[in-house]
């Protein structure tokens, strides 16, 4: 069995636990069906390499050649596509090469529906025939493990299920009332969707049809089985939809996308009390797309993707905001990632966001010079310089020669200057604030701009990269004549020192116990930068990325509520102190998030990724404070820099 395989059967494992929990839907599972399977490009190993659950065949008998020929109608009959040539024989080889089940790794099984069109009482034997040379395959009181077989279409009448081998099973009609003895040989029951809602998939199922669907899933469910709808809407919003409502069985023509979907089940949902996993699964998500510095980084694990409830945001009091005054000091909130989806996301799903309260609100195009989608460096250095550069170059030009930032004006006209990452503090967005290199990678160039551009304050994770080095400089060593070295947010330090804070709880994955870690590390920079000529200080939530590059929507709401917890304290300062200018934005965003459902009373939400990579698409600008009125409107990121420029000297 592949690699991919192995990760899809080990998703489906985990969404079974998800939904058997209660998390999503009161069902054990979801099982998807390959509604005429036979028009798939590969009959029946399409859908089996997607781990699909049922598999269905329309079938008709040729007297000629008295063979079970599978076709939708009677004019697109082959006599090359038998029922035996096209399911049996590929599911009889299966089995023997996975020892008695449907796959290697797993005892997951499935359904094979054949649809009688015409002579049931010539197909049916004939069928039966076949099927029963092979107990070890169709006969699950010989093997718990076998396929079950499941007619359709013109079949026998109740009365008479007990006519046929135990190894037939039927589908079930909502309309009729089954013996106990007839239920147990019902496999599920279909229904023509259409006969309840007139829904084409698109919006949402009006209540009065909705209410129609609700009694037959309930009806169903209470006899103990399983339904499907045939004749349904078949995109991502019906599965989800569907999926919300109960539905146990979806029917689809599209086995590999609707497959996909759901085997990303856990990383497509979050929902406030909720795990996204259960028992003892600890399995970890860790981004592919991530360089060198952050290549350490631990990944999210299933087990802590949640929180208890929502947190509360703050509501800013309005103290000078937008006023045409200058602003003493200057706080830029980076969240990584953040594009305008990820916002809502996290806003829609919290029901709020402190930075979603601010009035002034612009956008702002990311691409780098020569790219049209910029990487974490070009993004930043835009921002931090207002030029544009090459992907991967920190705060250079194309040739190389430094670009001056915000930090080298600002510390030389004698503002304090500091820079929080809950990421490695020589990753590119801190970098570009005190750094200059061709290459976002050469982290021993890059950590020693701190040489020269003397910060006040640094705070991240990352310890590695001052102490394991390949030029064989201990920097730690060096820069302590310059710089008093922490170790935990909690340790004290003396106005006046400049400090570099290396906690490596800032590098690891936001959950419930850490939500508060990046505000606490904020405030404490507030508190130490502040100074009678004001401050300037960058605040990255680094991690919204690395859910984007893991398209783990779990993991980008989680970041962003952490992110916002440091946005609350910015905010707090900026009402109390009155010459604040804050700032909120993104560099780029990351994983071309989608939403496609969500409820905001029951604080859950649903989203999907289209890439596990950067995209061009403008991302949201923030403002709030003295000069907040200045970023409205649409420019380019490197605005950014030249509007605090053009805040502080007016």
């Amino acid at each position: 069995m592949n690699k991919l395989l192995l990760k899809k059967l080990s998703c489906l494992s985990i969404f079974c636990l998800i939904v058997s929990a209660g998390h999503l839907s009161a069902q054990n599972e979801i099982l998807i069906h390959s509604h005429n399977d036979y028009h798939q490009t590969v009959p029946f190993y399409e859908a089996y390499g997607q781990m699909a659950d049922s598999y269905e065949a329309d079938v008709f008998y040729d007297p000629e050649t008295r063979k079970v020929l599978v076709a939708h109608q009677p004019s697109e009959l082959n006599v090359e596509n038998t029922l035996d040539d096209l399911y049996i024989q590929p599911i009889v080889k299966q089995f023997h090469k996975n020892n008695g089940k449907a796959w290697k790794n797993s005892e997951k099984s499935f359904f094979l529906m054949i649809d009688i069109k015409t002579n049931p009482q010539l197909l049916i034997p004939a069928i039966l025939g076949s099927i029963e040379q092979y107990p070890e395959v169709f006969d699950r009181n010989r093997n718990p493990n076998a396929v079950t077989l499941v007619f359709t279409g013109d079949i026998p009448t109740p009365e008479h299920f007990g006519e046929y081998p135990v190894i037939a099973f039927f589908d079930g009609n909502v309309n009729y009332n089954y013996s106990e003895d007839q239920l147990k040989r019902i496999a599920f029951f279909s229904d023509p969707f259409q006969r309840f809602s007139m829904w084409n998939g698109k919006g949402s199922i009006v209540p009065s049809e909705k209410e129609k669907l609700t009694a037959v899933i309930n009806k169903v469910h209470n006899l103990g089985k399983k339904i499907r709808f045939w004749g349904s809407p078949d995109n991502l919003n019906t599965w989800q939809t569907f999926r919300v409502m109960g539905i146990d069985i979806i029917n689809t023509d599209h086995p590999e996308k609707c497959c996909e979907f759901f085997i990303n089940e856990q990383h497509n949902n979050f929902a406030f009390g909720n795990k996204t996993s259960t028992g003892s699964d600890n399995t970890v998500v860790r981004p592919d797309k991530l360089d060198k510095v952050t290549k350490s980084f631990a990944g999210f694990n299933n087990q802590k993707l949640t929180l208890s409830a929502p947190i509360s945001y703050y509501q800013p009091t309005g103290r000078n905001d937008g006023k045409n005054a200058r602003p003493k000091n200057i706080i830029l909130l980076i969240g990584d990632g953040m594009g305008l989806t990820q916002v809502a996301a996290a806003d829609l799903v919290n029901n709020g966001l402190s930075f979603t309260q601010l009035k002034f609100i612009g956008l702002q195009r990311t691409q780098a010079k020569g790219d049209f989608i910029t990487d974490l460096a070009g993004a930043g250095s835009a921002l931090a310089t207002g030029k544009k550069t090459n992907n991967r170059y920190i705060s250079t030009d194309e040739n190389g020669n430094p670009n001056t930032s915000l930090t080298d004006i600002l510390l030389g006209e004698g503002k304090t200057c500091g820079v929080v990452t809950n990421g490695n503090v020589a990753d590119a967005t801190p970098a570009v604030f005190y750094g200059h290199s061709t290459e976002r990678d050469n982290s021993d160039e890059i950590t020693k701009g701190l040489f020269k551009t003397k910060l006040n304050f640094l705070a991240g994770s990352g310890e590695s990269v001052f102490t394991k080095r390949k030029d064989s400089l201990n920097l730690e060593t060096e820069l302590r004549k310059s710089y008093v070295f922490l170790h935990n947010v909690d340790e004290p330090c003396t106005a006046g020192q400049r400090v570099i804070l290396l906690d490596e709880r800032l590098g690891e994955a936001t959950t419930e116990d850490n939500l508060h870690l990046l505000a606490q590390t904020t405030t404490k920079a507030i508190d130490h930068l502040t100074s009678d000529k004001g401050f300037f200080l960058m605040v990255e939530g680094a991690k919204i990325d690395y859910g984007g590059h893991a398209n783990s929507f779990p993991s980008s709401i989680i970041e962003t509520l952490g992110f916002d917890l440091a946005v609350q304290e910015a905010l707090k300062f900026a009402d109390k102190n009155g010459e604040t200018l804050i700032i909120v934005t993104a560099d780029h965003e990351t994983g071309g998030l989608s939403l496609i459902d969500g409820d905001k009373e029951a604080g859950r939400i649903t989203g999907v990724y289209s890439s596990d990579d950067h995209t061009p698409v403008f991302v949201p600008v923030f403002a709030y404070g003295p000069g907040a009125a200045n970023f409205s409107g649409v420019y380019e990121n490197t605005d950014i820099f030249h509007r605090i420029i053009k805040s502080i000297h007016r």
